[in-house]
């Protein structure tokens, strides 16, 4: 009798597009697209301020791990096939980095705040997987850590009318989304 396998994680760089519709399915109901509105937000500037040291100097320029990881994740941004939706993901997040790199204090300060905002964050994500009634989308799929900016930009942005394309092409393989009924149980 064979061991139940469990499928391999798909490839982090399938297009913008796939990467959208993916994380989407588990982001129907609208209180956790809510929440996500706070928590994801909340969870990259905090984990920019945790990466923000130690930093290398050299001049007026400081090299630290918050800034590689934010190097390697624009990049990743702008290779996903829709380089607008992705160039404003790499400079919102740019941006969280670069506040993050603010912060005051010494080491309470940096803790303080960058474990404050990292947890409440994932608090924030958690309940709105509560009303979802499915479990976040990086537990199947690491990359959902990195689609989380994206999908939060492109539901803001599109609600003012831009990428209205894309996410009418995102909601037509994820499906609508609506306000589940906290009484019965989920159906995925």
């Amino acid at each position: 009798m064979g061991a139940s396998r469990r499928p391999a994680m798909a490839t982090p760089f399938r297009p913008a597009v796939d990467l959208l519709a993916d994380y989407a399915a588990y982001h129907r109901d609208r209180r956790n697209i809510a929440t996500h509105f706070v928590g994801v937000p909340m969870i990259v500037f905090g984990a920019g301020v945790l990466l923000a040291r130690p930093a290398i100097t050299a001049g007026n320029l400081a090299l630290t791990p918050a800034w590689l990881a934010y190097s390697l994740a624009a990049a990743w941004y702008l290779t996903r096939g829709h380089a607008a939706l992705g160039a404003i993901t790499a400079l919102a997040v740019g941006l969280f980095v670069l506040l993050a790199h603010a912060v005051p204090g010494g080491l309470a300060g940096w803790l303080g705040w960058g474990l404050g905002f990292f947890v409440v964050g994932w608090i924030v994500q958690f309940v709105g997987h509560y009303y979802e009634g499915r479990k976040p989308a990086f537990v199947d799929d690491l990359t959902g850590l990195l689609v989380a900016p994206m999908f939060v930009l492109l539901e803001a942005l599109a609600s003012l009318g831009w990428f209205k394309g894309l996410a009418a092409e995102v909601e037509r393989r994820a499906g609508p989304t609506l306000i589940r009924d906290l009484a019965h149980p989920a159906t995925r």
